[in-house]
């Protein structure tokens, strides 16, 4: 299954993209906004292009960066990496009009746009610390399957499993100073 985004209200839309050859135009309308867009099947160069200078300086942010979340794969999305920065991220489902630091591409409605902030800050002996707290959210923030009290701060490090909503993320920690 492929799918493509709506440009109005970027709710997705699933095809079978095997029923299809490449270089034919499809017309799709959004079941949520009722927009028609159409879209060609085919390898754009440009695309291909873009998208290796994007893993580039995804590999060079990372190696510099505060660490990052790789989002499990599911039903509600697919799989991502999302970078982190120093202080507060917060981090949620994507939604137009929200404003949040690591928006997760999801149809997870069981995800608060603001659902849960991870804190990346520096110790004065120069480690990274990770810190995270619930937003709070509707359904709760989970750490190793352990769900964390309201206005409760816990400290996490490199591999540790959170749950938001119906949605799996892992921390992966950038090498300390």
């Amino acid at each position: 299954m492929k799918r493509v985004r709506c440009p109005k209200c970027e709710n997705y839309v699933y095809f079978d993209e095997t029923k299809y050859t490449e270089g034919q135009s499809l017309v799709f309308e959004c079941e949520n906004c009722h927009k028609e867009f159409s879209i060609r099947l085919g390898k754009s160069k440009v695309n291909n292009i873009r998208q290796e200078e994007n893993q580039e300086e995804e590999r060079d942010s990372y190696g510099e960066g505060f660490g990052s979340i790789s989002v499990i794969e599911n039903i509600f999305g697919y799989k991502q990496v999302l970078p982190l920065r120093e202080g507060d991220n917060v981090i949620g489902r994507h939604s137009v009009g929200t404003v949040i630091s690591t928006p997760i591409e999801t149809h997870d409605r069981s995800m608060d746009r603001r659902h849960c902030i991870i804190n990346v800050r520096c110790s004065k002996t120069g480690r990274l610390i990770y810190t995270i707290h619930d937003a709070p959210s509707i359904t709760g923030t989970f750490i190793r399957n352990e769900i964390l009290g309201d206005k409760e701060k816990r400290c996490i490090g490199d591999e540790t499993v959170v749950t938001i909503g119906a949605t799996t993320f892992i921390l992966h920690t950038a090498a300390n100073k």
